[in-house]
């Protein structure tokens, strides 16, 4: 156990928390070609447990777009209207994000069959 859980340790440690996504994203202390196959396994296992967050973070961010959105609906203030759609299209680039970050295991799987 003490092995594997030094592998896991090791890779939580390739990921740090995005404030703005509310996720931790990769940020790898080597090159991906450089792994062992083990730490590759652990990484994408670490990944996925990240990744299976991700559909319930897009539904906040969505949750939230409507909430201002109905706001927008009722302002009558053109600055405040312009900051809401502002807010907005922030929340919209992070789902953006969001769903580019979502389809990034199957990078992950290809550099691993690339390279087995």
């Amino acid at each position: 156990m003490g092995e594997w859980s030094n592998k896991r340790n090791w890779a939580e440690r390739q990921f740090a928390t995005d404030a703005r996504l509310g996720i931790a994203l990769p940020r790898f202390t080597l090159p991906w070609e450089a792994m062992s196959p083990e730490e590759q396994a652990a990484v994408l296992e670490r990944w996925e447990t990240i990744r299976g967050r991700i559909p319930d973070r897009v539904i906040g961010f969505e949750a939230e777009i409507r909430r201002l959105q109905d706001g927008l609906f009722e302002e009558e203030s053109f600055e405040r209207s312009c900051r809401l759609n502002s807010e907005i299209a922030e929340l919209a680039s992070r789902i953006n994000d969001l769903n580019i970050w979502y389809r990034t295991e199957q990078d992950f799987e290809e550099e691993t069959r690339r390279h087995a």
